[in-house]
């Protein structure tokens, strides 16, 4: 089996790799798991030195970093810069913070003394998407190594130079050879790795139906599991928004990352009173957006990250459109097998159709006609995700109350949904479970022990007169 690294731009294959042997990912594995019985036992000084040089050599490497990732998934280099600093301000946030997230938290009981100690798992199992090549992973590996933990990446196959590029960040900035490692494999290889028992926890970012997988293979063999899985985050505006702002936000939430990203903005649930003048102006911002070659400059967007991708995306918009939805803005590919795919905007979007029920991982809006706020709330929990979604009201409270019954792992008040390593980020329903980043993030994948010094017993010796 081989791994292809193939630029969705030109369609041209970059590199072959010959994928890994069970008996060579055994062998890498048995490395981590040795150098996490030592690893454990450093210090958080020794760690967070260490991790705020693979944060300085991110910044060094920002243009080689998102060239690559403009290679090997269309990402353009100005959103790649921008993803690379994001890891490194990572990095240096769980170096400053995580031997105070990881501290002994001391608990009042009838005992002398009683605490929670938060001690490493040990190897962590990441298995990654190739959307976010180098956020997906730092924001697990960031914490889960400053917690004393060591991992082992199953990239997503069309990246393995992005997965190389990252274990050499580690290695170079000083990290055990076998601290972390790249596996070069396929995924019929991730379910043995569950089942061995020197991998003691996986997190998984991806698919609903990867989630699923990854999640009964992790439940048969009794490992921890984090998921965060697809989202179709609702995007309300009121009828009381500021509406250009809302709209010019609204087409930078759908245009994340070519419209591949989990907390990009699908769902748009309007009020019935401002739907037109939103749509007419959303629609003014979309088409201002520019394609091109992802290593321009100048490229707003590029293609999908692999032309099967687009294939489906339109497949998903054909069907939506045979069961009644109406095309408000014309876009898509320009012909079957090709990855780029403009914006579009869908209209009388009803239950049942493919659009209403599915994620649309690209940049197809579905537009929502709200009666109400009430009605707008009930139409965002229509849906089997809650990942993410955002409220635009002139009512800041109003808008904070709204946000309290939505159904999602996050809500944004009059901005865009993001993520930062201050705020947990993961999602309810089909959308996942457990969190990453901020001080629960890196408590995840830690022992959460509970330790007892009980009271020395009171003896008092009696006199024998």
């Amino acid at each position: 089996m081989a791994l292809e690294s193939v630029n969705p731009y030109t369609g041209r294959v970059l590199r072959r790799f010959r994928a890994f042997s069970w008996p060579k990912t055994e062998r890498i594995l048995a490395q981590v798991h040795r150098t996490g019985q030592q690893w454990r036992t450093t210090s958080f000084a020794h760690r967070a030195g260490l991790m705020h040089r693979a944060a300085q050599l991110l910044r060094e490497r920002q243009d080689e970093l998102a060239r690559l990732m403009a290679l090997e998934m269309g990402k353009p280099v100005t959103d790649g810069r921008a993803e690379v600093l994001k890891c490194a301000l990572t990095c240096d946030y769980y170096a400053d913070h995580a031997e105070d997230f990881l501290r002994d938290e001391e608990i009042k009981t009838e005992a002398r003394r009683s605490f929670i100690s938060h001690e490493p798992l040990g190897v962590v199992l990441a298995v990654m998407p190739w959307n976010f090549p180098l956020w997906q992973v730092f924001r697990f590996a960031a914490p889960a190594l400053m917690a004393g933990n060591v991992g082992l990446l199953k990239h997503a196959s069309n990246v393995p130079q992005c997965a190389l590029a990252l274990e050499k960040v580690f290695q170079d900035a000083g990290f055990p050879e076998h601290a972390f490692r790249a596996l070069l494999i396929g995924s019929d290889l991730v379910e043995r790795l569950i089942a061995d028992d020197r991998v003691r926890a996986v997190t998984l970012t991806g698919s609903e139906g990867a989630g699923a997988q990854v999640a009964a293979t992790a439940g048969r063999h009794i490992k921890k599991t984090v998921l965060e899985l697809g989202g179709a985050d609702a995007f309300i505006v009121l009828a009381d928004a500021d509406l250009e702002l809302a709209a010019r936000i609204a087409a930078q939430a759908r245009m994340i990352n070519a419209g591949q990203s989990c907390i990009a903005a699908k769902r748009f649930i309007v009020e019935k009173p401002v739907v037109k003048e939103f749509v007419a102006r959303m629609k003014e911002h979309l088409l201002a957006f520019r394609p091109g070659d992802p290593l321009d400059d100048a490229t707003q967007y590029g293609p999908l990250a692999r032309p099967d991708l687009a294939d489906e995306l339109t497949l998903q918009v054909e069907d939506s459109v045979r069961q009644g939805a109406k095309v408000a803005l014309e876009g898509g590919q320009d012909r079957p097998g090709t990855a780029l795919f403009r914006p579009m905007i869908l209209r009388n979007v009803r239950p049942g159709q493919r659009a209403y029920e599915e994620e649309l991982f690209g940049p197809v809006a579905v537009i929502l006609e709200a009666r109400d706020a009430d009605d707008a709330i009930r139409l965002a929990n229509d849906s089997r995700f809650g990942l993410g979604g955002s409220i635009w009201t002139r009512d800041e409270q109003r808008g904070q109350d709204l946000a309290r019954r939505i159904e999602a792992g996050a809500v944004f008040v009059n901005a865009m949904v993001k993520s930062s390593p201050e705020m947990p980020f993961g999602g309810v329903k089909k959308s996942g479970y457990g969190r990453e980043l901020s001080h629960l993030g890196i408590r995840e994948f830690v022992n959460q022990k509970s330790i007892w010094i009980a009271k020395p017993e009171e003896q008092e010796e009696k006199k024998v007169e």
